[in-house]
């Protein structure tokens, strides 16, 4: 069982590990559909602009109300929503190299899916079954 600081915490791992798992189980059954989005977001400007939008956007709610690192819960929410920032931000000012960067990484997407189903599922299960204490056991 996962321990932090607050429900939040909790909350957004729920979120975050949904969403991961869904994600990787698309990617796992259908590697080849999810390596073609990859290369159909390179060629049109406007999903370009609109994948990089929404993934600072995400990062950017996240970190507004959840930037702490107080426990490793809390430091895995708080790196998603960094990593989705950094990502929007590189997606929208440099396209073209981060695009050349994931090219090699089409070939193992079924990988990438599983790490993302089963990283996904213990993220949900962290926050499903996780504690919130405004102490740490055994401080109180």
């Amino acid at each position: 069982m996962a321990h932090t600081i607050t429900v939040l915490t909790l909350q957004l791992a729920q979120a975050i590990g949904l969403y991961l798992f869904a994600v990787g189980l698309g990617i796992a059954l259908y590697p080849a559909r999810w390596a073609g989005f990859v290369e159909e977001l390179e060629r049109s400007p406007l999903l370009t602009l609109v994948g990089g939008a929404a993934a600072f956007w995400v990062g950017a709610a996240i970190l507004i109300v959840h930037h702490h690192t107080l426990d490793t819960l809390a430091l895995v929410v708080t790196l998603f929503g960094m990593v989705a920032v950094v990502k929007g931000l590189l997606i929208l000012a440099f396209p073209v190299p981060l695009f050349a960067f994931y090219r090699p990484f089409q070939r193992h997407m079924r990988i990438i899916g599983i790490v993302a189903l089963v990283g996904g599922a213990v993220l949900f299960l962290c926050g499903f079954t996780g504690r919130a204490d405004a102490f740490p056991q055994g401080v109180v």
